[in-house]
């Protein structure tokens, strides 16, 4: 064998006990596990001493923005060190493939506060199976950080088709919607994903939405919504998806599924039991969040959906217009815009956290509220200022969770791990940067949420089965060999709002394919991740 990783503590996706055993790779696979007792030890070319460490399955991060940090940065340490060996891109329903020129240049614009501009990326793709053959050809065909799959996202897919318009697609465009989605499954996406508070995807109806969960289902994908509220409504929403994938016969993963705002506070059980009761009619469900209050997104997201008709263009010329703007405002502030969830904007919860332009650094680690009190102003006039010399890049956190919801909700039995990251930004969430360990070590260990193996079955096993990966996901002999060790009683986050990029403790090795990118605490050179293409079959 290629490596012995001895005497490890064996926490192997189940959920069940874990165990101390030798684990023995070849090839990039686990070709033997010798539990204590069990006979002659395996040998190997090399040998890693694992006293004291816990052995799991390398952790799949559900849902992440990492879509042009993979092909940008080759170290990749944000998640490299968090033990992620695999993450789920193309979320929100916004993201670079498919498109043509047209629709590239729009979603670079739109998104640029989640990903930067892309002006350091060589856009050579149009479509979803050429994003995924650049992956895996990047770095001069070395690949990528981390593994990467991807979904679908419906909003640009409606770029593509009917535009910026909020109207209903035509039968021509539908029909061309449903060919771009199935094209993109057959290419090797494993789902389509939405953004229902962002434009353009979120002008789309639910009987459009459904026939675009068919041509889904047909591929033995999922779908994955940030669904149409977080706040006011949030309820009706969550049902409102559950109801649209089971007309579709669709399988559902609920993006980010938390229950923020005040209206909200304590209503977590409400979701759980809805939830519960769709599973035990037949619903085929999963969901995922991270483990923080403060949700993190652009400011430009929070405007009226009405607003965005047009594009980033029309979003900007409409800040240009006085009367335009007082609309904007009063929809935010008294009536609460659908972009802020129905609820009223309250401007000392919305924290800047990144810039695209230098000029405005001044603003990030302010509240809007803050910012505007030093300058004398209102808030709105604040917050439309970052938007217009900003060119709509400017990110923000959302301090409007609850701490009881979020604990309740990562207790459920369909629940799986997403750091939502955003890499972007002066001083991101440190969800980027410490998801996974901040739940091993703050929620498991600490607190006694979950156990640890409990834990680690979230964070691997139930992705990897909502993603139909056959060989990821446990520890188990012929499975691939991505693979964490941490130490149980030392692993934590080191990320923190203060100091977001502070990189976690306790995660001295992580493996990819059998190959060290982290070894000793340290990023190697290896470039392991590859796309991993949907497995569901091809619809007839």
């Amino acid at each position: 064998m290629d490596l012995v990783i001895r005497d490890a503590r064996v926490v192997d996706g189940t959920g069940t006990p874990s165990y101390r055993a030798d684990v023995g790779i070849t090839d990039g696979r686990i070709t033997e596990i010798r539990g204590e007792g069990d006979g002659p030890r395996p040998t190997a070319a090399r040998t890693l001493d694992a006293d004291g460490l816990a052995l799991s399955p390398g952790f799949v991060d559900m849902h992440a923005h990492s879509d042009l940090a993979l092909l940008r940065d080759p170290d990749h340490s944000a998640k490299a060190a968090q033990g992620v060996t695999l993450e789920v891109l193309g979320q929100d329903g916004l993201s670079y493939a498919p498109a043509d020129d047209r629709t590239l240049a729009e979603v670079r614009r739109s998104i640029a506060g989640w990903n930067g501009d892309g002006s350091d990326i060589d856009f050579d793709w149009r479509t979803v199976g050429g994003y995924l053959d650049r992956l895996d050809r990047n770095f001069g065909g070395q690949g990528i950080a981390v593994n990467a799959a991807y979904l679908i996202p419906q909003g640009t897919v409606r770029m593509l088709a009917v535009g910026w318009e909020d109207r209903p697609a035509t039968r021509a465009e539908l029909t061309r919607m449903k060919e771009l989605v199935a094209q993109g499954m057959a290419e090797g996406a494993v789902g389509m994903s939405s953004g229902l508070t962002y434009t353009p995807g979120m002008y789309a109806k639910d009987a459009e939405l459904t026939e675009l969960c068919r041509v889904v289902a047909a591929h033995d994908g999922y779908y994955c919504p940030h669904h149409r509220s977080y706040g006011a409504g949030a309820l009706a929403a969550y049902e409102e998806m559950v109801q649209l994938t089971r007309d579709a016969g669709c399988a559902l993963h609920l993006a980010h599924a938390t229950m923020n705002f005040g209206v909200n506070k304590g209503r977590a059980p409400e979701l759980l039991s809805l939830l519960d009761d769709a599973l035990a009619a037949g619903a085929d469900i999963s969901l995922d969040t991270y483990p923080y209050t403060p949700g993190c997104t652009t400011l430009v997201a929070m405007l009226p959906s009405w607003s965005g008709e047009g594009g980033p263009g029309a979003v900007l010329t409409r800040l240009a217009d006085g009367a335009t703007t007082e609309r904007i405002r009063h929809h935010m502030e008294v009536l609460g815009s659908d972009g802020c969830h129905g609820v009223p904007i309250e401007w000392d919860t919305i924290e800047i956290s990144g810039v695209g332009s230098p000029e405005l650094a001044g603003y990030v680690g302010r509240t809007v509220a803050e910012s505007a009190r030093l300058r004398g102003e209102e808030p709105w006039v604040t917050a439309r200022r970052l938007l217009v010399e900003d060119r709509l890049g400017t990110t923000i956190l959302q301090h409007v969770g609850h701490e009881e919801n979020v604990r309740q909700i990562m207790r459920h039995r369909v629940h799986t791990g997403g750091s939502d990251g955003i890499l972007q930004g002066d001083k991101p969430h440190p969800r980027a940067y410490g998801t996974f360990p901040h739940y091993l070590g703050h929620y498991a260990r600490e607190l006694g949420i979950l156990s640890l193996e409990e834990c680690v079955a979230h964070l691997t096993s139930r992705p990897a089965a909502r993603l139909r990966l056959p060989d990821r996901g446990y520890v188990r002999e012929g499975y691939r060999a991505d693979l964490v060790l941490f130490d149980p009683d030392t692993v934590a986050a080191g990320s923190t709002f203060d100091e977001p990029r502070t990189l976690p403790v306790g995660i001295p090795h992580v493996l990819i394919d059998g190959r060290f990118v982290i070894q000793d605490g340290a990023r190697t050179s290896e470039l392991a991740g590859r796309a991993v293409r949907g497995t569901g079959r091809t619809a007839a």
